[in-house]
This record gives C-alpha cells, sequence and structure tokens, in this order.
C-alpha cells in the first residue's frame, strides 16, 4: 500500500491506531496518538488497549519496599493502604521520623506521585537512608517515597486506569493513590510547616504523556517545550530561592525561554514558577503547610546523570529542612 493510499486508510478509520507517535510529514506536523479518534475522548475499549501496553519494567517490592524495610530498626513505618488493580496488590507506605509525641515543627516529603519520575522516589529513599537521622531531633518527618506503586513499574503517568494522580487530590478523588495519601494526612492537618513534593520533567512528556492525554480527552495535542535543567512550582519566595540556591551547587537551574517562561508558565523568580495546585488538584496542595514547593528535574539533559538527578533530589529537600530550621 503506497503512503497516500495509506494514509487515506488511516484518516478513514473510525478507531485510529498508528504506528507510535507518527507524524505524517512537515505539512502534518501534530502527531496523532496510537490510540484512538482524533476528537473523541477515550472510552472503556481505547483504556483497556492503552492499559494492555503497559510493561512491568521494575518491581516496587525490591526497588523501594525492601529499602524501607531497612530502615525499621531506626523509624516508624506506617502502611496507609493498599492500592489494588486486578489481581495485583501493591502496599502504600510512609516512614516517621523524628518524635511524633512532640510539638516539633512536621515535614511532608512525597515521591513518585508520578511513577516515572524516577528520581523522586530514588531520592526521598536516599534521604532516608543517609541523612533523616540527622533532622530527627528539631523535626518530626513523614517521608512518603512512592505514592504511585503501579506507575512505577510500569514507567507511567498515570495509573492503572489512565488517570493522572497528580490531577487528582480533591474529593471525591479518582485516583485511589491520591486518596490514600490524602486520608494519611488529614488527622494532622495544620501540624506540617513544609510539604516538598519530588517530580521530574523529562522529554516523555512532550513525546509520550501529554499526547496520551490529548488524545485521552479527545483535545487536539499542541506541542511544548521542556525546560533543560532544575526548576520549581509554588510561591514563598525566600523558601524556593533557598532551595534553588543550594540545588545550583549539584546541578544547572533551568532558564526561561524566550517568553520568559518555563513549560509555559511565566518565570516569577529565578528557576520558578507557580501553578493553581488545589485548582488543578496537584499533591503540592494537600497539606496546609506555610511551605510548599514541588521540585521539577530534568533527567533527559546532557548535562546531568542519574545519580547527579537523586543528588538534586536530595539537596533540595534537606535544603528545604534546614531553611524551615532557621525560621524558628
Amino acid at each position: 500500500m503506497g503512503l497516500g493510499r495509506s494514509r487515506a486508510f488511516l484518516m478513514m478509520a473510525s478507531t485510529i491506531i498508528y504506528p507510535h507517535m507518527t507524524a505524517f510529514d512537515a505539512a502534518h506536523p501534530v502527531p496523532f496518538y496510537a490510540i484512538g479518534t482524533p476528537g473523541q475522548a477515550w472510552g472503556p475499549l481505547e483504556i483497556e488497549l492503552w492499559r494492555s501496553r503497559q510493561r512491568r519494567q521494575r518491581s516496587h517490592r525490591q526497588d523501594v519496599l525492601r529499602v524501607i524495610d531497612r530502615l525499621r530498626d531506626r523509624f516508624e513505618v506506617q502502611d496507609y493502604g493498599e492500592v489494588v488493580y486486578a489481581d495485583e496488590r501493591y502496599p502504600l507506605q510512609a516512614v516517621r521520623v523524628g518524635d511524633w509525641r512532640s510539638d516539633r515543627p512536621a515535614v511532608l516529603v512525597t515521591g513518585g506521585v508520578h511513577g516515572y519520575e524516577t528520581s523522586g522516589v530514588h531520592g526521598a529513599l536516599h534521604f532516608l537512608e543517609h541523612l533523616a537521622q540527622a533532622y530527627a531531633g528539631p523535626l518530626r518527618l513523614l517521608v512518603v517515597p512512592c505514592v504511585s506503586p503501579w506507575a512505577y513499574e510500569r514507567i507511567h503517568r498515570w495509573n492503572f486506569h489512565a488517570v493522572d494522580p497528580n490531577r487528582s487530590f480533591r474529593l471525591p478523588s479518582p485516583a485511589a493513590e491520591a486518596a490514600a495519601l490524602m486520608e494519611l494526612v488529614e488527622p494532622l492537618d495544620g501540624q506540617f510547616v513544609a510539604h516538598i513534593d519530588l517530580h521530574e520533567t523529562t522529554d516523555t512528556d512532550e513525546s509520550e504523556f501529554r499526547p496520551a492525554k490529548a488524545a485521552r480527552d479527545g483535545e487536539p495535542f499542541v506541542p511544548g517545550t521542556i525546560p533543560d535543567g532544575f526548576y520549581l512550582v509554588d510561591a514563598q519566595p525566600a523558601f524556593q530561592r533557598a532551595i534553588i540556591d543550594a540545588v545550583a551547587q549539584v546541578t544547572h537551574i533551568a532558564e526561561a525561554d524566550a517568553q520568559g517562561a518555563l513549560i509555559g508558565s511565566p518565570q516569577v523568580d529565578r528557576g520558578v514558577i507557580r501553578y493553581p495546585l488545589r485548582e488543578w488538584g496537584l499533591c503540592g496542595s494537600v497539606s496546609s503547610a506555610r511551605y510548599t514547593t514541588t521540585t521539577e528535574v530534568y533527567p533527559d539533559s546532557p548535562r546531568t546523570t542519574p545519580q547527579a538527578c537523586v543528588r538534586a533530589q536530595v539537596v533540595a529537600v534537606c535544603a528545604a529542612l534546614d531553611f524551615v530550621l532557621a525560621q524558628d
């Protein structure tokens, strides 16, 4: 079948399944996603087809739970729920550091809300293994290294139901992962002075996840750009600046584009943008903490390494905690 006939056939198909992320030519630059019909939101059949393409590529039990188990002689490990998808069950675990019977300032650290953002998960675990003990005296820490274990194993943004947990921190929540974290945090509302949520911005955001979202929602895909470097999301200028200054010692900070923006949002300070956290249902809104930040590491940069990305997350957590301590 020639190119012209093939194109015509695909354009007439009622359900279009293209080779993954293919653009036809320069005159048709916006790629169609591999699943769905342009302009029509996915139904159960498309979601099932999408799910059938997700392959388990790593082990939450080996990479995360095994590390947490090693911490039980130093910290309290809390089982705060379980997500069950088909015949798979994933324990949800948090680690408490410090004396939670005291009134010392409490800080929440979350990783793996998007399971494919690896350095957030491993940054939280590295912090727990090697540095958390130093903060156990003056602070109380609640660390949740991997909020979304199903997505972690499949290196994906969404959960089993093609729902983004980081747009689901609202009631009622459409994501079990977000609902479980909200239930964990709710009894502690008012106790957290800070929340650090560890994320990445990757090239696959533009090549896979944003096109998939557009297809899922029946919307056109509008290409964007990916910043090269580390940046933060939220307000509180002094808090964000302290983190940026610390992370700049271990990796490069993203620079604004020609429009003065990072990933389509105006830069409000060096390496800092703002999102409407609660309106979008983001994890950063899960607590009423005075100081909140969402880290964004760029692991696909030729100027960094996986190890440097984990180190940037750890440095961000420590800088946030040091800032909190300096306020007393």
